[in-house]
């Protein structure tokens, strides 16, 4: 299994700052400050920042620092559903398309995840986690739909890493990828496809409750 690297643990953790609003919407991020803050040299700083704008967390502006971007719920939501609707359609396609060797390795993470949950080793379950849904983008055969999957994924990553956080949601997800692996690995194209819409709506659910906690929250501005 991957190890984390460091610029992924920064990017991480920075996402969790900013969805926990330690970084507020408008906040400048100074990379010398967040060097000293993390206990790491700018090079990790600069690369984590260039991932988080990839996400839309943040934004570059010229001739100034990088800004905690303003991301409103009605535009969080239109993410969700644009990635419940592409996953959806991806595990419908592996369903059909996955060779024999596919479905067997994607039994496989799905297994050790659980082996994570019952470990209560977060960091491997969310690897898995991540490794499971690229193989059902890859096992769709559809380069297309694939590139589009990874893009959406890329925006919601701090998000749907942010879920994992809500009290018994790691054995539930485990619970709810249980009915996406079984529909595929049984060719089951038309379950696979509501296995991973219900999936996806649920992690955006998950999010909300989450935020309702006021552990985290999503960086927005209430006036706009």
């Amino acid at each position: 299994m991957a190890t984390e690297t460091t610029v992924e643990k920064l990017a991480n953790d920075l996402a969790e700052a900013i969805l926990a609003g330690v970084f507020p919407p408008g906040s400048k991020l100074d990379e010398n400050q967040l060097a000293q803050r993390y206990e790491v040299s700018r090079t990790p700083v600069r690369e984590a920042l260039r991932q988080l704008a990839t996400t839309g967390l943040i934004e570059f502006r010229p001739r100034r620092s990088a800004i905690v971007s303003t991301v409103t719920p009605a535009q969080l939501e239109e993410l969700f559903i644009a990635m419940g609707e592409i996953e959806a359609t991806c595990a419908r396609l592996a369903a059909i398309s996955m060779a024999p060797t596919e479905r067997r390795r994607l039994q496989m993470v799905h297994e050790r995840m659980g082996q994570a949950e019952l470990q209560n080793d977060p960091s491997a379950f969310a690897e898995d986690n991540h490794l499971l849904h690229a193989m059902i983008y890859s096992g769709a055969h559809n380069a297309v739909l694939k590139d589009m999957a990874i893009s959406l994924r890329r925006r919601l990553s701090p998000f749907r890493r942010a879920q994992f956080h809500l009290e018994g949601r790691p054995p539930r997800s485990f619970r709810e990828h249980d009915a996406v692996v079984s529909a595929i690995t049984r060719g089951d194209a038309a379950a696979a496809h509501a296995a991973m819409l219900h999936h996806v709506m649920l992690i955006e659910q998950s999010y909300e409750d989450l935020c309702a906690t006021q552990t985290l929250r999503l960086p927005v501005n209430e006036t706009n």
